[in-house]
């Protein structure tokens, strides 16, 4: 062993030893060749893998040929996510099946994620997401902050599917892996300016700088600024306009792939204006009305000041302890704090304003040990997550005690959920010919969770917490709605088999069978003094108060056939996937509308356990070179096209019915409280049944140059934002258009490029509020026939919180034109 590669296990032996002191962000370890979408070949990279079909992932944490991984799995790289123009990890939403990735609501870093139709829209505290979000092999534990802006990224991968025997954090839906890029023996310097329309102006600039054979350093900084798409009339800001700075600085030590330590920090800032809705009905007593453009908004709140931070180290360090066998460490500690002002009714007057603070922090390790010997290859690993959320609110409400000395009424809800889990987990293949192989893996899991949630209503302006005078009712007792405490352990292995056939270096056949687990946990807004006699014995002690409370794990059974294939000598590459998935016990995190101790309305989350929902569906991608070859003009076509047929089996909820309510002769009995099943009449949320995307590529050599020119047109079926049917707020099938045109100056350093974002100026809704009294089988809006107020408003609509009705949308970006310019060195 030379003196270099003693040096360097003794470097990495000492810096392993520091990671408990000194926890950073992970990376994946280095591929040798750049993953990419669609077969889109690596610009750096000197063989171009359209037309070597060599494609390498780490999607089950060892470098693999993207043909050769039996999981449904879609890459992007870096280059690729540059020439598309690409801002954050939305944007890979479009040209991948069944997948919805959407900023949620009121700020520009929450994400909603969904896969398969898995996946969690309210970021509630201490509610485990379906989807996994790893940032470095880090899972990001809360949505806040999951939005991640596209800057020094190596690739992009998404998961289709339960991964739990793979990765670190059980996901019951699927993963999507954000890998920055690893430090670069040589000096390197990059920068990238956009300019765009609504007032764009980024830019990015990464430097990384060898210290030596062994050690390394990097640092990239981002600074991303847009005025807003429409204006807030009532308190003058912009409306979804966008203010982040962020860096990221990393240290590296080792020589190669056998010893090798990382250690990084990240720093993000939103601040942001606050995103204020737009009203689709008029207000029902003031009379307001709906506003020609929908990203123009009338929110008056704001406090407090919308501002969202996110931080994280880490440490990962790999040891190659023998012929084969590699030991991997991955330490991390996050840190998030969003404080944000939320208008539900988006009109100036104090009635179900906002104000909210979302705080969490966690700590986790986890070690692997690879293993590649011959046919047998796999991971084994533990996991250890220890994490605190904590959510803090008030609700203000417009009620008969308004008056200029006591104001309105608020209920404040502080909620916090520590979870601490560990697992332990592998999986492994063994090739039993070069035609046939065969992988199993499991995991054991065990989730403790412990929850307090502390709900009190106030006179006036609300909590002190918000700024407010915090004066109780008169009588003190009655202010007091929840007062919970309550802890829950939840344990399960969950098993994966598949099995490969390689009839040729060209095909290759897969089936997998799979189960995923999601633990339980509590509601941090739930109101405990609503529970009631669930066990029957006469009274609500703590025991109701506890299943009121709680809710139960998720479960599901999956169930995957595949094929991927390269075919006409290498000119077409695709991949085709059939699954299932049996859902039990599926959980739906709910905000409604709901009564305190006092009998005056308020504002509660209630999270349940559906009942049984079943998923399938179909995923075929591909990419076709239609004319030309490597090195001179050719034209490529990309395709997506994603089917869902999604359907619940059983939707239980405990319900009082109206006679006039009941839809159907039969139905269930009237007045009286029982168990309905509405499955009929519930959909799975953010789950369009088609997705489609179509890209065509022409890439030729120009002037000793480069020129990509690229265009794609991508399309979301109709879906619902909640279970229940939403009328206007749900949105319809439509299609965006982008096209993007990037020029390689003569000697590789400059870029140039202009980017077109949904091109044909598409208005679509995703995400709003609803808290209107609906029909609970239809969701059709109630009307009454009377006229609400002084005859203002919409005649007969009737509001189920506040008094000027809460449907309220949210919309995905409007038409925008970039042009970048970067250099690399």
């Amino acid at each position: 062993m030379s003196n270099r590669a003693v040096t360097a296990r003794l470097l990495l032996l000492a810096g392993t030893a520091m990671i408990a002191a000194t926890p950073a962000l992970a990376q994946d370890q280095r591929a040798p060749v750049e993953a990419v979408a669609a077969a889109e070949p690596a610009a750096a990279e000197p063989v171009d893998e359209v037309d070597t079909g060599e494609i390498v992932v780490t999607a089950r944490r060892r470098d693999e040929a993207l043909q050769d991984v039996p999981i449904a799995v879609t890459a992007y790289s870096g280059a690729e996510l540059e020439r598309r123009g690409a801002t954050d990890i939305t944007d890979v939403a479009a040209t991948t099946p069944n997948v919805t990735l959407e900023v949620s609501r009121g700020t520009n870093s929450t994400l909603t994620a969904f896969i398969r139709g898995i996946g969690q829209q309210d970021p509630v505290g201490g509610f485990e997401q379906g989807v996994g979000i790893y940032l470095d092999d880090v899972y990001l534990n809360r949505p806040q902050g999951a939005v991640l802006d596209i800057y020094d990224v190596e690739r992009i991968e998404v998961l289709r599917g339960p991964q739990g025997t793979l990765y670190g954090r059980n996901t019951i839906g699927g993963a999507i892996k954000y890998v920055t890029r690893r430090l670069s023996d040589e000096p390197e310097v990059s920068a990238r300016a956009t300019v765009g329309t609504y007032g764009q102006l980024d830019g990015v600039v990464t430097a990384s700088y060898p210290l030596s054979d062994m050690v390394r350093i990097g640092a990239s900084v981002a600074r991303l600024t847009r005025d807003g798409f429409g204006k807030n009339f009532t308190t003058g800001k912009d409306n979804y306009n966008k203010d982040v700075k962020a860096g990221r600085v990393s240290l590296e030590i080792g020589p190669d792939e056998s010893a090798f330590l990382r250690l990084s920090a990240d720093y993000t800032k939103d601040l942001s204006d606050p995103r204020g809705g737009h009203r689709l009905i008029p207000g029902l007593q003031s009379g307001a009305p709906v506003l020609d453009d929908e990203f123009d908004s009338l929110g008056g709140i704001d406090d407090p000041h919308q501002k969202v931070v996110s931080k994280g180290f880490a440490a990962n360090g790999q040891l190659q302890i023998a012929d084969g066998l590699k030991l991997k460490s991955i330490t991390a500690f996050r840190k998030d704090k969003s404080t944000t002002p939320i208008d539900f009714d988006a009109l100036p007057a104090i009635d179900l304003d906002v104000p909210g603070i979302y705080k969490n922090d966690q700590f986790s390790q986890e070690f692997q040990l690879e293993v590649d010997k011959g046919p047998l290859s796999g991971v084994v690993g533990a996991y250890y997550l220890n994490a605190n959320a904590d959510t803090t609110f008030d609700v203000r409400l417009f009620t008969t005690f308004n008056s200029p000395i006591f104001g309105g009424f608020s209920a404040f809800s502080d909620g916090h959920v520590d979870t601490k889990t560990w697992a332990i987990f592998g999986d492994f293949s063994y090739e039993f010919s070069d035609q046939f192989s065969a992988s199993v893996g499991g995991r054991f899991t065990n989730d403790k969770r412990h929850a307090t949630v502390l709900r009190q209503s106030f006179l006036g302006n609300g909590s002190t917490v918000f700024g407010g005078l915090g004066t109780p009712f008169p009588t003190l007792p009655l202010s007091i709605t929840s007062d919970f405490e309550g802890n829950r352990t939840d344990k399960a292995f969950t098993p994966r088999v598949s099995v490969s056939f390689k009839p040729n270096e060209d095909h290759h056949f897969y089936a997998s069978w799979s189960k995923g687990f999601k633990g339980g946990g509590f509601d941090p807004r739930g109101q405990s003094k609503s529970a009631f006699d669930a066990d029957g014995d006469g009274d609500t002690d703590a025991a109701d108060t506890f299943e009121y409370m709680t809710f139960e794990p998720e479960k599901v059974t999956s169930f995957e056939l595949g094929w991927k294939a390269s075919l006409l000598d290498k000119r077409v590459f695709t991949s085709l996937a059939l699954f299932r998935a049996n859902y039990k016990d599926m959980q739906i995190p709910a905000s409604t509308p709901c009564k305190d101790v006092n009998g005056l309305d308020s504002f509660c989350g209630l999270t349940s356990n559906a009942g049984k929902a079943r998923i399938q569906g179909v995923e075929w991608e591909g990419d076709a070179r239609l004319f030309g070859n490597p090195g001179g003009p050719r034209l490529n076509f990309g395709w997506s096209l994603g089917y869902l047929d999604a359907k619940f089996k059983e939707f239980i909820i405990p319900m009082v019915l109206d006679e006039d309510l009941v839809p159907f002769p039969g139905g269930p009995v009237t007045g009286k409280a029982q168990d309905v099943n509405m499955a009929d009449f519930r959909k799975i949320q953010n789950t369009p049944k088609w997705t489609a995307s179509g890209t065509l590529r022409y890439e030729t050599p120009l002037a000793e140059g480069k020129l990509n020119l690229l265009t794609t047109l991508a399309y979301r079926g109709k879906s619902q934002q909640f279970e229940i049917a939403s009328p206007g707020l749900d949105q319809k099938g439509f299609t965006l258009w982008d096209a993007s045109a990037v020029y390689e100056l003569p000697g590789g350093h400059w870029t140039v490029g202009l980017h077109g974002k949904n091109l044909a100026n598409k208005r679509y809704i995703v995400s709003g509020y609803n808290f209107m009294n609906v029909n609970p089988y239809t969701g059709e809006l109630i009307k009454n026939g009377a006229t609400p107020g002084a005859g203002f408003g919409v005649p007969g609509l009737e509001s189920a919180l506040g008094k000027e009705g809460v449907l309220t949308a949210y919309y995905g970006n409007p038409r925008q034109v970039l042009f970048t310019v970067g250099y690399k060195l």
